[in-house]
């Protein structure tokens, strides 16, 4: 019986990323289950007392706690690794507990981290009040300003943390470039690449040294749990990262470990059509609102990088009208489309940032990031488009646009 072929780095590196997203990591019991199993446990038994000893000491293969491996969670840290083109992955209960893993379990006081100006507002939390706490300066630059990251360098700064494209921006950061500053200096970039997914976008490719994930978002892609995920090398994963875990617990169930494998099988079908009801949605708004930002978008300032980045725009717009009354007029007028601030469902959700997802930032901060009272951010699901379409045209013009 083909068990554990699934984990066979041999086997897998010869499989392509669709077979990966449904076959990956996957390791079958003595039953021979076609789906992963779902193990229900926090803790595991021993044949004797040498067996635990041998195990809690690295000596013997095997499991010993739920907070530290659990085998449907491992089976999605393999898949997401496999995917993302990563020697290793662990996965946690949510992405913010992802990147506050990814950038604490690395971090001390005295380092120095330099961050993009525009990313989701709880990430701009962490670097601009939480990692202070602990005596961690930061940084914050214009992340698609190439020279500004050099700029930024000190002989402390340890880490490069960016989203690309950015919540909700859609700002582009050059990986390559980035990626070459912070490797010439010593520095670890990590690269929160939720929006795109190693669907559309390999950072590594590009030289990232670490990718964390909120698999809530188009992992899952249809709203059900919280998930997050680092991916990284086996040294980083294993030396660095994992000791942080194991003793601070951010800890994925193993119920939402085999929803998120269930939402990869279909990761690379969802957001191809989505990217393709995106565009088309896209282009309809440039016709009707001021501004429309969308990396597919030949208007979009950063088209071009992101082309070159990307496989395609994603599944993720924004645009603005004219103020927060009538952007709220708008998401007022909807009757399809849901107001909602999650993104990467199956279903077209919009929100206002700047009274939602961003609320906590200050209106100096929000306004260094782009994102106006105008400003919404549309996740463009599996809808027909035509139906997309006729909700926004009915609610614009509801607005009074």
């Amino acid at each position: 019986m083909k068990r554990r072929t699934g984990q066979n780095r041999e086997i897998t590196a010869k499989w392509r990323p669709a077979t990966l997203a449904v076959r990956g990591g996957t390791a079958r019991s003595e039953w021979g289950e076609t789906s992963e199993a779902l193990f229900l446990t926090s803790g595991y038994a021993y044949d004797c007392a040498g067996d635990a000893a041998a195990r809690f000491a690295g000596e013997q293969q095997g499991m010993t706690y739920s907070r530290l491996q659990n085998p449907t969670v491992e089976m999605l840290e393999q898949r997401i690794a496999l995917l993302e083109g990563a020697e290793a992955a662990r996965c946690m209960a949510s992405g913010m507990a992802a990147m506050t893993a990814a950038l604490l379990c690395q971090l001390s006081a005295g380092d120095h981290l330099v961050g993009a100006r525009t990313m989701f507002g709880s990430c701009r939390w962490l670097t601009d009040n939480l990692l202070p706490r602990f005596g961690i300066e930061t940084t914050i630059v214009d992340g698609s300003d190439t020279a500004g990251w050099e700029a930024a360098v000190r002989p402390n700064t340890r880490v490069f943390f960016f989203e690309t494209p950015a919540n909700p921006t859609l700002e582009v950061v050059d990986l390559e470039a980035v990626c070459s500053i912070a490797k010439a200096h010593g520095i670890t970039t990590v690269a929160d690449n939720a929006f795109a997914t190693s669907a559309l976008q390999k950072p590594m490719t590009f030289g990232a040294d670490v990718v964390a994930y909120s698999a809530t978002k188009l992992m899952d892609g249809q709203g059900r749990v919280l998930a997050g995920a680092v991916c990284g090398t086996e040294q980083f994963i294993n030396d660095v990262l994992l000791p942080f875990t194991r003793n601070t617990g951010p800890t994925l169930s193993p119920f939402n470990a085999w929803v998120v494998l269930k939402g990869l099988e279909t990761l690379d079908l969802r957001v191809q059509r989505q990217s393709d009801n995106a565009l088309a949605v896209a282009r309809f708004l440039e016709g009707r609102a001021p501004r429309v930002l969308y990396p597919a978008l030949p208007s979009h300032p950063q088209h071009n990088l992101a082309m070159r980045q990307m496989e395609r725009g994603g599944t993720i717009l924004s645009f603005f009208v004219r103020d927060r009354a009538q952007a709220h007029r708008v998401l007022d007028a909807l009757e399809l489309i849901d107001i909602s601030n999650n993104i990467g469902d199956s279903r077209s959700l919009m929100t206002h940032p700047s009274s939602t997802t961003h609320s906590g930032l200050s209106a100096e901060v929000r306004e260094s990031m782009g994102i106006t009272e105008g400003m919404l951010r549309l996740n463009v699901g599996l809808e027909d488009p035509a139906d997309l379409i006729d909700d926004l045209d009915r609610a614009l013009g509801a607005a009074g646009l």
